[in-house]
């Protein structure tokens, strides 16, 4: 995943802390802002040292951004997120933390409406 498709300053997370919605399941909480362009999506990543040690902390962001980048063409465009890593995550594995992302983001609406057409094809 690029650079650019990353938050990394303070006012930006605390714009989509303070102004979107939040999302959450077991292992993750996802927070989603609307911005104004029609630009690609942007995620910012926030693991706790409570999770682990740092070893721990950068595997699951690496599976995080592997997840986001595996599902870059489902997600709507112009949207900020922010996802929190609660610990159960700490003993996924890339599939799982793929899977549970996946989840979180259909219950914020944020992937495109790719279901229905598995729906009328059977």
């Amino acid at each position: 995943m690029r650079k650019s498709f990353r938050i990394k300053k303070n006012d930006d997370f605390q714009t989509v802390f303070s102004k979107g919605k939040s999302f959450a399941n077991r292992q993750f909480v996802v927070y989603m802002y609307k911005k104004e362009q029609n630009v690609p999506f942007r995620i910012g990543l926030s693991v706790s040292k409570k999770i682990g040690n740092a070893v721990v902390r950068n595997r699951i962001k690496r599976y995080i951004r592997q997840s986001f980048t595996e599902l870059k063409m489902d997600i709507r465009p112009g949207y900020d997120f922010i996802i929190i890593a609660r610990k159960p995550a700490a003993d996924m594995s890339c599939i799982e933390v793929k899977s549970s992302l996946t989840h979180v983001l259909k219950l914020a609406k944020a992937l495109k409406g790719k279901q229905s057409n598995k729906q009328n094809k059977e």
